[in-house]
């Protein structure tokens, strides 16, 4: 057997439920969207123009908390809420 099948072998398995639940309550992560995708994310939400770029702050199990149109608004809120944030592409 070769190391890195030996490597893989020994990796420990996550349940989807658990990796969910990793940072609950202390990281959020933010992500840009375009307004047409808002409907799905934030149902609440109002009509928005098509075509804007917009910023979605969610909780670590992916939980919408907050849409916005400024990056630093977001990062400000996760800050309120003591949440560390991370970026997701």
């Amino acid at each position: 057997m070769t190391a890195e099948m030996e490597r893989i072998e020994n990796k420990a398995e996550i349940s989807p439920e658990a990796l969910a639940h990793m940072g609950d309550g202390r990281i959020a992560y933010l992500k840009t969207i375009r307004s047409e995708d808002v409907p799905a994310l934030f149902p609440q939400a109002p009509e928005i123009e098509p075509g804007l770029k917009l910023f979605a702050l969610h909780a670590a199990d992916g939980t919408p908390i907050m849409l916005t149109d400024s990056r630093e608004a977001a990062i400000a809120n996760a800050w309120q809420q003591e949440l560390e944030t991370v970026s997701v592409h």
